[in-house]
């Protein structure tokens, strides 16, 4: 049983959250946001700032569903007001990257450069050329955003070379010998 969605979810003053019958609008200062709410087995009611997410049997799926709702919207409340970023750091000699407007160009030891171009809401900073910062107010998007740059070249196990999170730790292993 979900414990999550027992929890209470805080609005802040800044945000606004209009409910309808099939979708939950967040606007906040950093933007926009909306989730459809497509099951029956949901239930979100709003009083005095505060959320709540219930669910309307007492099914193991209706309450898997409601804990996995209250997590979007907790998300969605977090990235209207604060926003996530995603921060890269590039390895490798003649790896770097640079950001052109809403392109990031990359040169990864292939034979060609590769040109990222961000979707709408995604912004992108390189600080230094070996890293790379992917900001948005959209958690989910701002993964997908840094798993696909990360697709790119990910990190090799032998000398750690290649595009991984700031936080990632790559266990090196040993060269094979004779």
């Amino acid at each position: 049983m979900s414990r999550i969605s027992k929890k209470p979810i805080q609005v802040p003053s800044n945000v606004n959250v209009t409910i309808s019958n099939s979708e939950i609008v967040i606007t906040g200062p950093l933007g926009s946001l909306h989730q459809e709410i497509s099951n029956e087995h949901i239930k979100i009611s709003s009083e005095n700032n505060i959320l709540l997410v219930n669910s309307t049997n007492s099914t193991k799926h209706a309450h898997s569903l409601s804990g996995t709702m209250r997590s979007l919207i907790n998300n969605m409340i977090a990235g209207v007001t604060a926003g996530f970023e995603k921060r890269l750091n590039i390895i490798g000699v003649g790896y770097r990257a640079q950001a052109a407007g809403n392109i990031l160009n990359m040169s990864l030891g292939f034979s060609h450069p590769i040109a990222y171009k961000m979707p709408s809401g995604i912004t992108v900073e390189t600080p230094t050329q070996t890293e790379v910062v992917i900001k948005g107010i959209n958690k989910q998007q701002v993964g997908q955003i840094a798993a696909e740059i990360r697709s790119f070249r990910r990190p090799e196990p032998y000398k750690g070379k290649g595009v991984r999170y700031s936080d990632e730790v790559i266990t090196l292993k040993e060269t094979k010998k004779k």
